[in-house]
């Protein structure tokens, strides 16, 4: 295994557990002054083998924000892999109250990604079923969605979000080991977002 390779692996493992620090850190906080904090999971995301984590609390009848993460640290047999980690806060408003109802919202985005012969949805990065990019990105946009209240501590919400994402990335052949084509970047407007996710509610 040469240098790169080990440095590149030491360096993917540091945002995962800055990131599990901050999001802990940060829901922590949030009990102090807030009325609600919910635990939350997306199913879609775990369609994906993605383990991710969310912490929502109301700021108020109608206010709430939340801080999401997602990890996926898995190498995948026969060079296919959607390793990449993702990092999302946002506000919402609420219609009827927090954590009850519709809701509208605003996001921001950023993460680390390294993928490879699979297919992205909403068409992002067409050729990557015959390629490898790692790279990064950042960027945010609009969410609105609906929570039913299912008991006294049970949530399930159903949302979706929309708006811009800069990628910054490299291109290769194949593989770990393939030959780099370029370095570029790209534009991506659409969907950022889409959830159908269970809250446990404190």
């Amino acid at each position: 295994m040469n240098r790169n390779m080990k440095e590149n692996r030491k360096k993917n493992k540091l945002p995962g557990r800055v990131l599990m620090f901050v999001l802990l850190c940060w829901g922590m906080s949030v009990h102090a002054f807030s009325q609600n904090v919910a635990l939350k999971t997306n199913l879609l995301y775990w369609s994906t083998t993605t383990p991710n984590l969310g912490i929502e609390a109301s700021l108020g009848r109608k206010h709430s924000v939340q801080l999401f993460y997602g990890l996926n640290p898995w190498k995948s047999t026969g060079g296919k892999t959607i390793r990449h980690w993702v990092l999302q806060p946002e506000y919402r408003y609420w219609f009827c109250e927090s954590f009850n109802g519709w809701f509208i919202g605003a996001h921001l985005m950023g993460g680390e990604f390294n993928a490879g012969h699979v297919e992205l949805p909403f068409n992002m990065l067409k050729d990557l079923k015959e390629h490898r990019y790692e790279g990064w990105y950042a960027g945010g946009g609009v969410s609105f969605g609906y929570q039913w209240m299912i008991s006294r501590h049970w949530n399930f919400e159903a949302s979706l979000g929309l708006g811009y994402d800069y990628i910054q990335y490299e291109k290769f052949k194949c593989g770990e080991c393939g030959e780099r084509i370029k370095t570029s970047h790209a534009h991506y407007f659409g969907p950022t977002k889409a959830a159908l996710s269970f809250l446990y509610i404190f």
